[in-house]
């Protein structure tokens, strides 16, 4: 093609299509016009819309390739992130095309904190500084990142930016306000709350508490998704909590990142599945995961039980030791595990917490969702941040055969879209958006570890945000191609 401002079309032709909804693929080809899906179907080449010719399409292979929905992140904090960095090549890489911020209860809005530090550290310490959701979300229209970015609420924030201690329930008033702040952040768009009420800043927080907030959420539609109170010994309790707390006020519920933490609790995704089962008889409910046996989140003594390996992801007062294995530390500094990791914070780490068997029954079952919950301001990142999607492809699909390839890619598309209640994405439909990837099913896989983290992954082949070429993999070095991204607002 001689001109390409001439092309008014792309045709991803004689590709596998997988299209999201879970239900049989085929083969044939998907046409894409400006931001949208215009076509659908076997030999489109030969009977184009009225108004394109071939002059007017760019047409690309896909022979045994799969064309599929941009892949949705549940589960991620890249609030921060997409303003910093608006490439986003960790996630684009691997054909992630949209991302839902504000989990664990720590959102970057609405930040109107009196207290004196951020909520813990996910986010990077200096990111906070948007009062309102609408501040927020004008803030990425104007960054445009690579990536389209969903927002939850963080139940942490609201209570950072109106209460000045965060030890005791909050007060009546204090709870007005932040349902105000909650109405005002859903009328902006927000997709509903997050809580981690398994952090110390919210762990004092009462189920009525989330309760109301939860209410105000469901007025506007939204979701409810929780990290659990405690994912160790009182998980059936915090799953209960969690449960009632949804349905009492009337909300969709999402367990962020299940699992059953600590070799103690091993074992134990045998009760929980069918609690949770149980309970999605009554309500709407879904849970994330990623895709491995080690999670990661910030440096706290009662997670270091001697038993289970700790790799150290980045210390402010010893940055020399990021990468390192705690046990390896304690022993060089003569000390316990514990006594290391009190020296070593503030830090994060990775904690090789979970048992396979628990990860392939979660990862397997109907109602789960595939999240990275990367964390990006790591210095030594968790690889889940790089690889979390391609390797549930690779280890769960293809080795394990666990689910079959349009479950792999309805737990990461339509599946999510629909449970974060995000419009339009998730389907390759005539008409909706034309977030799309092209993958080799042969080859996709995570190339990230525990020891080089920032790994590119394989076989992602081409990706396709709001219609525009945003990254090209597989042909020498991959590169982010433009920043096509937008921010969705709830119902858009």
């Amino acid at each position: 093609m001689s001109d390409p401002q001439a092309v008014k079309a792309v045709l991803l032709e004689a590709g596998l299509v997988v299209d999201g909804s879970g239900g049989p693929s085929w083969p044939g080809d998907v046409l894409l016009q400006g931001d949208r899906i215009l076509a659908l179907g076997e030999g489109l080449r030969g009977r184009l819309p009225e108004g394109l010719t071939l002059a007017d399409v760019e047409v690309i292979d896909c022979r045994a390739k799969v064309i599929a929905p941009g892949f949705i992140d549940a589960h991620t904090h890249d609030d921060a992130i997409v303003l910093r960095d608006p490439l986003c090549l960790p996630k684009v890489s691997q054909g992630i095309t949209t991302v839902v911020t504000g989990n664990c209860g720590i959102s970057l809005a609405p930040y109107r904190t009196p207290q004196s530090k951020p909520p813990l550290t996910l986010l990077g310490a200096d990111s906070f500084k948007h009062a309102t959701m609408a501040e927020y979300r004008a803030a990425v229209d104007a960054t445009q990142p690579a990536l389209n970015v969903a927002a939850l609420v963080g139940h942490t924030t609201l209570r950072f930016a109106t209460m000045q201690a965060l030890d005791r329930p909050a007060s009546g008033d204090e709870l007005a306000r932040m349902e105000a702040l909650l109405d005002s952040c859903m009328a902006d768009g927000a997709h509903g709350m997050s809580s981690g009420l398994f952090y110390e800043e919210a762990f004092a927080a009462p189920a009525e508490e989330v309760t109301a907030l939860a209410r105000v959420v469901a007025r506007h539609g939204g979701v409810y998704a929780t990290h659990l109170r405690s994912e160790m010994q009182q998980i059936i309790e915090a799953l209960h909590e969690a449960g009632d707390s949804a349905f009492n006020a009337g909300v969709p519920l999402v367990i962020s990142h299940h699992k059953c933490a600590g070799p103690a609790n091993w074992g134990r995704t045998k009760e929980t599945l069918p609690l949770i089962e149980s309970l999605a008889q009554r309500q709407q409910i879904a849970m994330d995961v990623y895709p491995y046996v080690a999670g990661s989140t910030v440096l706290r003594e009662d997670l270091v039980d001697g038993v289970i390996d700790v790799l150290l992801t980045w210390s402010d007062p010893h940055p020399e030791m990021t990468g390192r294995l705690l046990s390896d530390i304690a022993r060089e500094w003569g000390t316990t595990e514990q006594e290391a990791c009190v020296r070593l914070k503030p830090g994060g780490a990775c904690y090789f917490q979970m048992q396979e068997e628990d990860v392939e029954r979660v990862i397997a079952h109907p109602l789960t969702m595939i999240g990275s919950d990367g964390l990006p301001h790591d210095r030594h990142p968790h690889p889940r941040l790089w690889g979390a999607f391609p390797r549930v492809f690779a280890r769960y699909w293809r080795q394990r055969r666990l689910f079959t390839l349009e479950q792999a890619v309805h737990k990461m598309t339509g599946m999510t879209a629909r449970n974060l209640r995000i419009a339009d994405r998730g389907l390759l439909r005539v008409g909706t958006m034309a977030d799309v990837v092209v993958f080799d099913p042969e080859t996709i896989a995570d190339t990230a570890t525990y020891d080089k983290p920032h790994g590119v992954s394989e076989g992602v082949e081409r990706v396709f945000v709001n219609g525009v070429l945003a990254y090209r993999g597989g042909e020498g070095e991959a590169k982010v191609l433009a920043r096509a991204g937008r921010m969705l607002t709830r119902g858009s």
